[in-house]
């Protein structure tokens, strides 16, 4: 009596003669997968790889040499298609910039705010509970007919591709988008608290708090900081010389919110350095603006 042939258990119309190491089932040669020892079916390479701990950077980043820079290109994305929204709706940039407090007349005219409201005139801007500002603006940029123009789109998208692509691939993308939000905000709350009454646009704060993340992962990394250094430099001297027709108070906030954000992932102990503390450190911090944004609300409506 002839024994009955032995098949493989994906694909039972295939006879095969060789078992898995692990779980000792018949495999046919399509669904081999080498091991140290013999070989193992598809389903145990799987189980064996989620089981592995993947690398990770100091900062927390999974260790990746072929992931694309997705958050990046997805930014860079969501700031041009908004652009192109001003271009077709030019009322956008008033209804979403960054604006503390300004008095809003019946003719649609903005005025100075010094903490009375007159009849007619309505109070405009994140004094009045338009917190989503402090995002929203950080998505704008000056409309094609301004002084500066599509050039403001331009500089800050070609400073976002240099800058975020490295910067992303060190922290990892949840931490990476984390930053740039952050910066955006810490660049809005500084413009609120002072300088109320300036209307500002711009992704220039969340960029300038990558570029401040980008000197800090390079000195926390050990790396030669001569050329970093210059690279920091020039930052720098633009915001000094932007103060004079774009906001320096903006600039200053994303720079020192990146600053302080990216320290803490790179130098906090290693046993605070998981994702839930990290998530913690985040929530902390914007529970500090909104603490100033308050704060700032009532010295100016007096409440």
């Amino acid at each position: 009596m002839e024994a009955a042939a032995t098949t493989c258990y994906r694909h039972p119309s295939i006879e095969a003669y060789v078992r898995c190491t692990r779980c000792d089932r018949h495999i046919c040669p399509d669904c081999m997968r080498e091991a140290s020892v013999g070989h193992q079916c598809v389903e145990c390479v799987k189980e064996g790889q989620r089981s592995v701990r993947q690398p990770r950077t100091v900062f927390g980043g999974a260790v990746s040499r072929a992931a694309a820079p997705v958050v990046t290109y997805i930014l860079i994305a969501l700031n041009v298609l908004v652009y192109l929204g001003e271009v077709v709706r030019p009322e956008i940039v008033d209804r979403f910039a960054v604006l503390g407090a300004v008095l809003t007349g019946p003719d649609g005219e903005q005025y100075y705010y010094r903490g009375d409201t007159f009849q007619g005139y309505e109070l405009t801007g994140i004094a009045d509970g338009e917190w989503y500002r402090l995002v929203t603006g950080a998505f704008l940029h000056l409309p094609p007919d301004a002084s500066f123009g599509v050039m403001h789109l331009l500089f800050n998208m070609f400073a976002l591709w240099n800058i975020g692509r490295a910067v992303e691939g060190q922290l990892g993308r949840a931490r990476y988008l984390a930053l740039y939000l952050l910066s955006a905000v810490g660049g809005s709350v500084l413009v609120y608290l002072l300088a109320p009454d300036t209307s500002t646009v711009g992704a220039s704060g969340a960029v300038f708090g990558l570029a401040a993340a980008y000197w800090v992962i390079h000195r926390r990394l050990g790396h030669d900081m001569a050329a970093v250094n210059r690279f920091m430099a020039g930052f720098l001297l633009w915001m000094v010389l932007s103060a004079l027709f774009t906001s320096w108070q903006g600039h200053l906030g994303g720079l020192l919110t990146g600053a302080l954000v990216t320290y803490g992932l790179a130098y906090a102990p290693a046993k605070v350095r998981t994702g839930p503390l990290q998530l913690a450190g985040g929530a902390v911090l914007l529970g500090l603006f909104a603490v100033a944004v308050a704060v700032r609300t009532s010295a100016l409506t007096g409440g």
